[in-house]
């Protein structure tokens, strides 16, 4: 009886943490509010940031406070850590003495001197087989995330993914939809002021594109800021 309890108190907080995590509108307020949702809802979980695969690159993108910061900015300067590997090697990574890690040597020396973090969990954070980052979890106690903490930490985890992958599919919505409006007002204006049609407007902005080395929607915004001149 004692077990089915738990269960269903387990299962009552996680609806809870997805009913929240879907209800924000934008990817900055559910990146933030993964981070706070995970210091009160995991034991042992001081600190909570999250880490984005941005091209090649990652970048802490969401945190509780500014601690997950600290300790991702020596990871990514040594290009060492927990992190990485969890999003590198698809694998959960603990750490309960930070102080004495040797998997990290320099993340782990540095962030425990650096930070006052001692315990460690780092997350995958997919959707199928698509990696978008981490969830990093962060604590000042040794030994702070036991067996259980774990398993919580993943099921958190696997809601965060889902709630993230809606905030980025409607963010690249909303930019797409940007990106045509600023294409159709810059071809509008090359329309009118050289008297060509729609396509070559389209044409005008493209060579633009590929002779300055940028991307398509820029050379529509310089069209659009500054009508009177001719930069394509």
């Amino acid at each position: 009886m004692a077990g089915d309890v738990h269960d269903t108190t387990v299962g009552e907080t996680f609806a809870e943490v997805a009913r929240l995590l879907l209800a924000e509108q934008g990817l900055d307020a559910t990146l933030n509010r993964v981070g706070q949702l995970a210091v009160q809802t995991l034991d042992g979980c001081d600190h909570a940031g999250i880490s984005l695969i941005e091209g090649r690159k990652v970048t802490t993108v969401g945190s509780s406070d500014e601690v997950p910061a600290l300790v991702d900015a020596i990871q990514y300067e040594v290009d060492d850590g927990p992190c990485l590997d969890a999003i590198r090697l698809h694998q959960v990574f603990l750490v309960s003495h930070l102080d004495q890690e040797r998997r990290w040597p320099e993340f782990s020396r540095r962030a425990a001197e650096e930070t006052g973090v001692h315990s460690m969990l780092a997350l995958r954070l997919f959707v199928e087989e698509d990696t978008m980052g981490a969830l990093n979890l962060y604590s000042k106690t040794p030994e702070a995330f036991d067996e259980e903490a774990q398993v919580m930490a993943t099921i958190f985890a696997a809601h965060a993914a889902v709630a993230l992958r809606a905030a980025l599919r409607e963010e690249q919505f909303h930019e797409a939809l940007a990106s045509r409006d600023v294409i159709g007002q810059a071809k509008g204006m090359l329309m009118a002021r050289e008297g060509i049609t729609a396509e070559e407007a389209f044409e005008m902005l493209r060579r633009g594109s590929q002779r300055l080395n940028i991307k398509l929607r820029e050379v529509a915004e310089r069209v659009a800021m500054a009508p009177a001149q001719r930069p394509v």
